[in-house]
């Protein structure tokens, strides 16, 4: 798993990138939690994420948001980071240009940014949005929202509770020919904290729905 460097608008940027087995493998990028609040690239969740998609044969790649580890720039509210995710969907497609898709998977934070950036990119086909924060963050962009995917929260979460998405869900999922899923894991908070291989198993049911039984890549 190599480390990679690639030009961001606020400088360059830091990531983590798997190569594919098979040309024209579709692309996914993981992002991360709130920079301010600890959150990276390396976050159990994003690292799980990048992993489940890596083990499908995908061109994984997860990075740090401007201003975290050796990402260069300073936080931006949103703004920024949503560039940095567009410039990172860029790279990974100039290294994989015959990929015919792309799929988007953030946590927390990185799930707005990542459906912000869902909605200006038709390439990507689908979407994983963990403990998506739409008691913070403004989610009405996504009506209607151009490609399925699916939700999770934890039930215990009281950093952004699953009530507070429910609306969003339902006003995106009546969007024709766009299937919109929602799955709760018992018992989780905002972190997942000792309940992430129960979110990875809900992530890898719903891909094997979407995409067919994992390949397995040595």
């Amino acid at each position: 798993m190599p480390e990679v460097i690639f030009n961001g608008p606020a400088g360059r940027l830091e990531g983590r990138y798997q190569a594919p087995k098979k040309r024209g493998a579709p692309i996914a990028i993981v992002l991360h939690p709130h920079p301010q609040f600890g959150g990276t690239m390396n976050n159990q969740i994003v690292y799980n994420l990048f992993y489940t998609f890596a083990n499908r044969g995908f061109a994984a790649l997860r990075f740090n948001f401007r201003g975290v580890g050796r990402s260069q720039g300073s936080f931006d509210h949103g703004s920024g980071e949503l560039s940095d995710a567009a410039a990172a969907l860029d790279w990974v497609q100039s290294v994989n240009p015959e990929a015919k898709s792309c799929w988007i998977a953030g946590v927390s934070f990185g799930s707005w940014i990542g459906m912000q950036l869902l909605m200006r990119r038709p390439e990507i086909e689908g979407f994983i949005s963990i403990a998506a924060m739409a008691n913070r963050y403004d989610f009405t962009f996504l009506a209607p929202c151009p490609s399925s995917g699916l939700f999770v929260h934890g039930s215990e979460d009281r950093v952004a509770p699953a009530r507070e998405v429910m609306p969003v869900i339902e006003k995106v999922k009546t969007q024709k020919g766009v299937i919109i899923e929602h799955q709760m894991v018992e018992g989780a908070n905002h972190f997942f904290d000792g309940k992430v291989d129960e979110l990875t198993q809900t992530v890898d049911t719903y891909l094997d729905k979407r995409l067919g039984a994992r390949e397995e890549v040595a």
